[in-house]
């Protein structure tokens, strides 16, 4: 990839990220307006946060760092890497299929360890019913970043960015019902109804995000199919160098946890005392999203587009290739990561 393409392709994700961004920025505004920032929307911040956690804990890391470089290696092969990637799509299947629904099985006990101050209290019953309706994101986003990446390797880039942005918009248009025709939601007058319409109108957000990949794989030159016979050395390879992706992930996700506890804690605690708004986990989830943003557009952007070449520069043994490749990519991503920080830093309370 020249500097011309990878500015083209770094630039198209980038502005699906800021598109993304501004309509999840919308959407979490109708959320707050919806359900508040205290107790009821911690019911369902937690509930739709366990998704992406169990998600970016047990496939996330692997889809990314993992099996990028393995489909491009595939591509290599006599059939244009089709075998391999339907194998990796059969068994990313069945796994995110296997995990969704012990997910929905154990929904009470996860609610448990996340929200343990929740216990005994009417927000505990509405964030497992919140989870259960909202874990099958689990899937859809799992199918999501397989075809994301599948199509990344091809060299179709724009398409994972923008899609979120459909998922958006269909909340949006929920959400947006909601304020309309219902009066002020709270833990005490939310029905089973309205639990099921948010949870899974917001999972149906995800389903449309991964749908609207499928063509654009098929348009790349590459037809999925189900293929079982996953006894296959490059598979299990793949498999078995996910392993150092998950220990990262566990690390990294034990401290969110302990995070989650703490919010979720002091929201209880908050509400005790009287204090009903600004408080718990939905503050903080929307002040991360606000921090994270730079990152989002500009470091994501850059790598996503990079990772192709990087591994075909592995693959070739073009070491000076792939040091030249990260220095500038680093470089690049300081040069607008840096004054970010700085701004974040001087205008905090402003933002």
């Amino acid at each position: 990839m020249s500097a011309n393409s990878l500015a083209k392709a770094s630039s198209l994700m980038a502005a699906g990220t800021i598109v993304s961004r501004i309509t999840g920025l919308i959407r979490n505004l109708l959320l707050v307006a919806l359900l508040g920032t205290a107790l009821l929307g911690d019911t369902y911040n937690v509930a739709n946060t366990m998704p992406n956690i169990l998600y970016n804990l047990l496939v996330g890391g692997a889809l990314t760092a993992v099996f990028v470089p393995q489909i491009v290696k595939s591509l290599r092969d006599d059939d244009g890497g089709h075998a391999f990637i339907s194998r990796l799509f059969t068994a990313t299947v069945l796994f995110l299929m296997t995990l969704t629904l012990i997910g929905i099985w154990l929904a009470p006990q996860i609610v448990n360890i996340y929200a343990p101050k929740f216990k005994g209290l009417p927000e505990f019953d509405v964030t497992v019913s919140f989870m259960r309706y909202c874990l099958p994101q689990i899937f859809f986003l799992g199918v999501f970043a397989l075809l994301g990446q599948i199509a990344n390797a091809k060299g179709k880039f724009g398409p994972m960015m923008w899609a979120p942005v459909i998922n958006n918009l269909i909340v949006i248009a929920l959400f947006s019902w909601y304020l309309q025709n219902h009066d002020q939601l709270t833990v005490g007058n939310i029905t089973s109804h309205d639990i099921y319409w948010l949870g899974a109108g917001t999972s149906f957000g995800y389903l449309a995000q991964a749908l609207i990949l499928l063509p654009v794989v098929y348009r790349a030159g590459i037809k999925l199919s189900l293929k079982f016979d996953l006894h296959n050395a490059q598979l299990f390879r793949s498999i078995k160098l996910a392993s150092w992706s998950f220990l990262y992930a566990l690390i990294s996700q034990l401290s969110y946890l302990v995070t989650i506890i703490i919010a979720t804690s002091a929201a209880v605690k908050s509400a005790s005392d009287g204090i009903t708004t600004g408080v718990g986990y939905t503050p903080y989830s929307n002040a991360y999203l606000i921090l994270i943003l730079p990152h989002s557009i500009i470091t994501v952007s850059v790598m996503t587009a990079l990772l192709p070449k990087l591994a075909n520069l592995v693959i070739d043994k073009k070491l000076p290739e792939i040091s030249n490749e990260i220095t500038n990519a680093i470089k690049v991503v300081g040069v607008f990561i840096v004054p970010a920080a700085m701004i974040f830093l001087t205008f905090g309370p402003l933002i």
